[in-house]
């Protein structure tokens, strides 16, 4: 299946001025969803790239106490751990912004993912749905969140979250699920590298349906924010 007609590409010569134009482009779609629902949800990633556009997002003249922030994944550890996400959204977003929006983390104090899931569904599902925008990081291996080639990506599933183990490096992780990124009003993906927009280039040209980015794109309109720095 092509996924030409289901991706809309913006590229820009360096990371700040991707950001500048995320931030922008956010703050537009929250400003519609808070105007029309009277609050809003966003959806923001890990990883190294968000600690550059998500401090600009964070000073965008919005009502924040009106939007509902989560993570697309995180991983099974605690929130103090410089490997966790919810950790890096409080450094790089949440402590910039003058108004604190109300933030849902998905670490749990559950031993292990699985035993968090039924109580992660109901805080998500406490959440204004579908999710008004996700923006997403991909790995260099087309895995979109925590959801991983060679995972079991069950569609007709209602749950909002599943259990991940990454093959590369086998800590426990949530990813919210791909029907639930699915089912979101827009999905902005953030790609910054050379390398990984030539595997874009490389999974547009030659989709693999076993492939979550792929998956994404064959089943839903996405938007590539990219640039190669």
């Amino acid at each position: 299946m092509s996924t030409d007609h289901l991706i809309k590409r913006h590229t820009f010569s360096d990371l700040t001025s991707l950001s500048e134009a995320l931030a922008r482009s956010a703050a537009i779609t929250l400003r519609n969803a808070i105007a029309q629902h009277g609050q809003a949800s966003l959806v923001v990633p890990g990883g190294h790239t968000p600690a550059t556009y998500l401090p600009r997002l964070a000073q965008m003249d919005l009502p924040w106490q009106q939007v509902f922030i989560t993570l697309s994944d995180e991983r099974w550890v605690e929130p103090t751990s410089e490997q966790s996400n919810e950790r890096l959204v409080h450094e790089h977003f949440l402590q910039h912004m003058p108004r604190q929006p109300r933030f849902i983390p998905l670490k749990t104090e559950c031993a292990h993912p699985d035993q968090a899931i039924t109580g992660l569904n109901e805080r998500l599902f406490g959440l204004p749905l579908p999710f008004s925008l996700v923006i997403l990081g991909l790995g260099t291996d087309g895995h979109i969140a925590s959801l991983f080639p060679g995972m079991t990506l069950d569609m007709n599933s209602a749950s909002l979250c599943q259990t991940a183990t990454p093959p590369a490096a086998p800590s426990l992780r949530i990813s919210l699920s791909l029907r639930a990124l699915v089912n979101s009003e827009r999905i902005v993906l953030v790609i910054s590298g050379k390398e990984k927009r030539q595997r874009v280039d490389r999974l547009i040209a030659l989709p693999d349906p076993n492939i979550p980015f792929v998956r994404l794109m064959q089943l839903k309109p996405v938007e590539l924010f990219e640039t190669d720095s």
